[in-house]
């Protein structure tokens, strides 16, 4: 099934800006489950500290944030390194499971397009998640979350900006991801801000942990330097 998504109007928090070629189905638990585990967890920490949800006061009442992890082959082709990631809106329930969850297993910047199958279109940001996966092997978790206070403190911080009139989910964000860890301290670090979508953060680690500590550690960070203003 092919879904083409054209562009929306602002406030445009979570449509889809690529092209979708999707195919309906549901996930094999045995293959998947493990990791969906994993991300379903994370993804739980996250919305508790309201990293990753929906309020209705914020982004026009979309839902915002979305996590993900690589599934083998390992190390993968670039461009075709598939991974597991939370569906569009999805960060707007309560709870997630399997069903929330889809695989991509191709991002191509250059024809703006994602191919994905399971219950649900992958979310928004799949292309920068692709992105990142194609950056190094070593990367298996990507979680994009939404954090004012570590965004406002993104250059104070020292957190690797992209540029902001590059939109979220475009094939120019895809692109600024690469410039960033070519240029930046960003393949040490693991955070970048970015520049033109409003409180949004992207993290990424080898394992969720790795992943998830880096974003709770920077927002310490962040409430640190807010405290001795």
């Amino acid at each position: 099934m092919l879904f083409g998504m054209p562009q929306t109007a602002a406030p445009d928090e979570g449509a889809i800006k690529f092209e979708a070629r999707h195919s309906d189905g549901s996930l094999d638990a045995q293959r998947f489950g493990d990791l969906v585990c994993k991300l379903v967890a994370w993804r739980e920490i996250l919305a508790r500290t309201g990293l990753v949800g929906r309020d209705a006061a914020l982004y026009g009442g979309y839902a915002y944030g979305n996590v993900s992890g690589r599934v083998g082959p390992f190390p993968g082709t670039r461009r075709q390194r598939a991974f597991v990631v939370s569906g569009s809106g999805s960060s707007g329930k309560p709870r997630v499971g399997i069903e929330d969850f889809t695989v991509v297993t191709r991002c191509e910047p250059e024809s703006n397009r994602v191919t994905s199958s399971g219950p649900c279109l992958p979310s928004s940001e799949s292309l920068t998640h692709g992105a990142i996966y194609d950056l190094a092997p070593h990367i298996r978790f990507v979680f994009h979350v939404h954090s004012p206070t570590i965004w406002r403190r993104a250059r104070a911080l020292r957190v690797p900006e992209t540029a902001a009139a590059v939109p979220y989910g475009s094939p120019e964000m895809a692109r600024e991801v690469e410039r960033l860890y070519r240029s930046s301290p960003l393949a040490e670090i693991g955070i970048l801000a970015m520049g033109g979508h409003e409180d949004g953060i992207v993290v990424f680690g080898r394992t969720a942990e790795e992943a998830g500590q880096v974003v709770l550690r920077y927002l310490a960070r962040a409430y640190e330097a807010e405290c001795r203003c």
